[in-house]
């Protein structure tokens, strides 16, 4: 009997050991799962916040529209888009905390990239037609300007009229108002070019006898081009300013902007922006 007691104590004893074996093994696992739980947690919120597509605004320009936007050599010595209508994207982009992409496209195309979405907004001296009205939503009117004709400065008195237009070759931008007004002159013969530059060409080189162009623009053009004035012609259009054009039905975008715009039109920032592109541009 008293051999068999001391077997059994050394039996429980034994289970005793292996269970507490056990438990030690299991408490150990429990921990290093843990550990690697909360380490993958990290990695995964470490992860996150390194993988996050940074918020980008891909604004559409023509950047050919100087005091609008146009190109010139940096301190840098690097091509750079600037302009009045850039400074307004920049405050768009710094509004909604995103990143501004600006692509210079030709301006008959800049709806087009809108409404397919390649572009965010287009910010181009856009006038607010019924026609655009009915394939994109606009902002409000940031800027107004009136329409002008540049011709040779020998010719000046001979098309100081809108009627003295009738049946002359006249350069416009394809895609804009000014190739409206200018399909109303009577027997006026249109050369509609995607560039202002190429229309300046033009009119040097006597292919064509004036263009339209809005006021600044042809302000700037005139100040830097030898041989080119305004002439006292003006040029009628129904279309009242410049508006913002944003892909149709995308509402929360379209008050952002007009946000935007009111805290610099009630700043006076955008007689500011356009003062400072046109002397930028006379450079």
């Amino acid at each position: 009997m008293k051999k068999w007691g001391m077997l059994f104590i050394a039996v429980m004893m034994v289970t005793l050991v292996l269970a507490a074996c056990g438990q030690e093994k299991n408490n150990s696992g429990n921990a290093a799962n843990n550990a690697g739980q909360a380490a993958n947690q990290n990695e995964t919120q470490a992860g996150g916040e390194q993988t996050e597509p940074a918020k980008k605004l891909v604004v559409g320009m023509s950047a050919d529209f100087p005091p609008y936007e146009f190109h010139i050599k940096n301190d840098s010595g690097q091509d750079e888009i600037v302009g009045f209508d850039v400074e307004i994207a920049k405050e768009i982009a710094k509004d909604l905390g995103a990143e501004l992409e600006i692509k210079d496209l030709k301006f008959d195309t800049l709806l087009n990239e809108l409404s397919s979405g390649r572009v965010d907004l287009v910010i181009s001296g856009l006038s607010p037609t019924p026609e655009r009205a009915e394939q994109i939503d606009m902002s409000k009117i940031y800027y107004k300007a009136e329409q002008a004709v540049v011709t040779r400065e020998a010719d000046k008195d001979k098309f100081n009229t809108m009627e003295a237009l009738e049946g002359a070759k006249i350069g416009v931008q394809q895609g804009s108002i000014q190739e409206d007004m200018a399909k109303e002159i009577p027997n006026a013969q249109l050369t509609s070019l995607g560039k202002i530059n190429d229309i300046i060409m033009q009119l040097n080189t006597n292919r064509v006898d004036a263009a339209i162009l809005e006021g600044p623009v042809a302000e700037s053009f005139v100040k830097n081009v030898k041989g080119l004035v305004i002439t006292d012609a003006t040029p009628v259009t129904e279309d009242d300013g410049y508006v913002i054009g944003i892909k149709k039905g995308n509402q929360e975008l379209l008050d952002q902007v007009n946000t935007t715009l009111d805290r610099l039109i009630s700043a006076g920032s955008i007689d500011q922006f356009v003062a400072e592109a046109s002397a930028l541009a006379e450079k």
